[in-house]
């Protein structure tokens, strides 16, 4: 979390940036543009991968200096940024990162503490501004809740379901959604003024998703986020920043009335720009048919300089679609794989109960529950890739299988010597020609995998699963970072794919177009549900309505046989009936006195 205080802009004004230009190497990521954020705007930040989102956010920050301009803030603004590349520091616990969140307060008590052990030695002016010190302090302490700052951690820890984890749970030990979890818990915890959210919907699953929103609905501040999910982005912004070819456009409203105006905007653009190219081929015919000659040289050099002084327009680039198509390994055998008793976990720490499954070629599969419950551990001990606690896995003949890992740390290699170590026998042109076919730039192909914004590293990693022939796919997150265009593409080559898929996300989308079958991972057992993503999600509804009446029956039964105690006790004691008598006229009495009270003062 980085925290700014700087320039004072104006009153309304948070942040200010102005002529900013940017890039890396040759490759120009703004060219002069200004942004601004205001009181109470909830902004959206969207574009394509490689547009220069995270750059952005890691410019006005202050991470990264920019080449040109200027990046000013209001005075004591206290921003919080969740960076979707933040790390969290072996051997701390979640409690230990939770209460990083007051060091500041932390610091402030030690500071206390040392003003109270000099006050033994001091004069009496000194003891007089020490006492002064010291009580500014202890309202600083008083007023930000220091002496109750356990329970504040136990109550946004319940929220996002890290209690249940353990608060001593080592950081080292969670899961992609688990670290996501506790680094924004740290972030609300911190109160600041200003939240910059870089895809924190990343990992997360659907109940904090929705806490999420409602958080950032009804939140009074300013924020930017940038996410991929466009109907949570449309849900809780109210302006649109859209970066393409180094350019930065504020637009009024939500995603939905982005998209509006863009297309709006974008259909002008290219009425003007074929009116515009007619008429300058018009006059440059003129110039060459009449130039030569002494009776309309005059008209042709006349039109001449209204060709000069004509403000060409140019059309944005297109950006290149991706295509995914995943190469088909000849047919895999009947059975998929076949659990027997199969218990997984990590360090011969179980999270399951014996499962027992069993998979044929062809299907579909999504594999659901909340983050950490052992998705991913689900995925490599049916793989082979750890060891089961116990039972087995037994995978079928045949099989050909492309794994998509959900997170890998990019080494120091180019896009193309990437793809070059797994295809070796790939000429140039191949390796560049698979890289351009996932919607990589010239410029992002030559640029090392690690400088590329997570979007681009992930259409690197697909251009190598792509390229294998398969005939089963285990995919772990793999819309994660991906823009709009991307997952609609991979959505329609899951789609077309005849091989067997297995498939962890949090896309509900995805999961509906691609899944015909549900295995569920909750506490202690795995559920399969066999009609879809769809109908999976209208039986999981049903059970929730189910218990929650179950519970407000039971508390209406508890509430009846109250009452019931209540008149057996009435009827055994006349004083008592005649003392709450009393009680309830006295009440009436009150009630009714505050009542004119309140007139009067009004």
């Amino acid at each position: 979390i980085y925290y700014i205080n700087i320039f004072k802009k104006e009153d309304d004004m948070i942040l200010n940036v102005e002529n900013l230009s940017h890039g890396f190497g040759d490759r120009a990521i703004f060219n002069n543009v200004s942004f601004r954020l205001l009181k109470g705007e909830h902004i959206g930040l969207i574009g394509a991968n490689g547009e220069g989102k995270s750059t952005f956010m890691n410019i006005v920050t202050g991470k990264l200096m920019p080449d040109e301009g200027k990046v000013e803030w209001a005075k004591n603004v206290k921003a919080g940024y969740l960076d979707q590349h933040s790390v969290l520091t072996p051997g701390m616990t979640i409690g230990d990162v939770l209460r990083q969140a007051f060091s500041y307060l932390f610091e402030l008590e030690e500071k206390m503490t040392g003003i109270f052990e000099k006050m033994a030695e001091a004069t009496p002016e000194e003891m007089e501004e020490m006492m002064e010190e010291s009580g500014t302090i202890q309202d600083i302490l008083t007023n930000h809740d220091f002496y109750i700052i356990d329970a504040k951690i136990e109550e946004i820890a319940r929220a996002f379901g890290l209690l249940e984890l353990g608060l001593d749970k080592d950081v080292t030990e969670l899961s992609g959604g688990q670290r996501t979890k506790v680094l924004l818990a740290k972030l609300l915890l911190e109160k600041p003024d200003i939240l910059l959210l870089d895809e924190p919907t990343n990992y997360l699953d659907a109940n904090h998703i929705e806490w999420l929103r409602r958080y950032l609905q009804d939140y009074d501040n300013a924020f930017i986020l940038i996410s991929h999910d466009m109907e949570f982005l449309n849900s809780v912004v109210n302006l649109i920043y859209h970066m393409e070819n180094q350019e930065i456009n504020r637009y009024v409203g939500n995603y939905e009335k982005f998209k509006e105006v863009y297309e709006v905007k974008k259909s002008q653009l290219e009425a003007a720009y074929r009116r515009q190219q007619q008429e300058m081929n018009e006059l440059k015919d003129f110039v060459a048919r009449n130039k030569a000659r002494v009776a309309t040289r005059n008209m042709a050099m006349s039109r001449q300089k209204k060709l000069d002084k004509m403000e060409v327009i140019e059309l944005a680039k297109e950006k290149p679609k991706p295509e995914f198509c995943f190469k088909e390994a000849r047919a895999a055998g009947k059975v998929i794989f076949e659990t027997d008793d199969l218990v997984i976990g990590y360090n011969k720490k179980p999270l399951s109960k014996p499962i027992n499954l069993r998979m044929e070629r062809g299907e579909k599969i999504a594999v659901t529950g909340t983050n950490g419950i052992g998705k991913t551990t689900f995925l490599k001990s049916v793989l082979g890739l750890i060891p089961a606690v116990s039972g087995k896995a037994v995978l079928g003949d045949y099989l050909y299988k492309g794994y998509f890992e959900q997170e890998i740390k990019p080494g120091n290699n180019t896009c193309i010597e990437e793809i070059w170590e797994t295809f070796p026998s790939y000429t140039q042109y191949e390796v560049r020609s698979a890289l351009a076919k996932c919607g990589l730039t010239t410029e992002h192909i030559e640029s090392k995998v690690r400088v590329l914004s997570g979007g681009e590293q992930a259409k690197v990693r697909l251009c190598k699963l792509i390229n294998v022939e398969t005939n089963i796919l285990l995919l772990d997150e793999p819309t994660n970072h991906l823009d709009i265009d991307a997952k609609e593409v991979l959505e329609q080559a899951l789609s077309d794919y005849e091989g067997t898929v297995i498939l962890v996300s949090h896309d509900r989308y995805l999961l509906s177009k691609i899944c015909g079958r549900i295995f569920e991972i909750t506490p202690g057992k795995l559920e399969e549900f066999n009609d879809g993503f769809e109908q999976y999600l209208t039986q999981k509804r049903a059970r929730a309505e189910a218990a929650q009446a179950e519970i407000a029956a039971a508390k209406q039964e508890n509430l009846r046989r109250e009452n019931e105690e209540k008149k057996a006790v009435s009827y055994r004691s006349k004083e008592q009936r005649a003392r709450d008598a009393k009680r309830r006229a006295r009440i009436k009495e009150l009630e009714k006195l505050i009542g004119e009270l309140e007139t009067q003062m009004a």
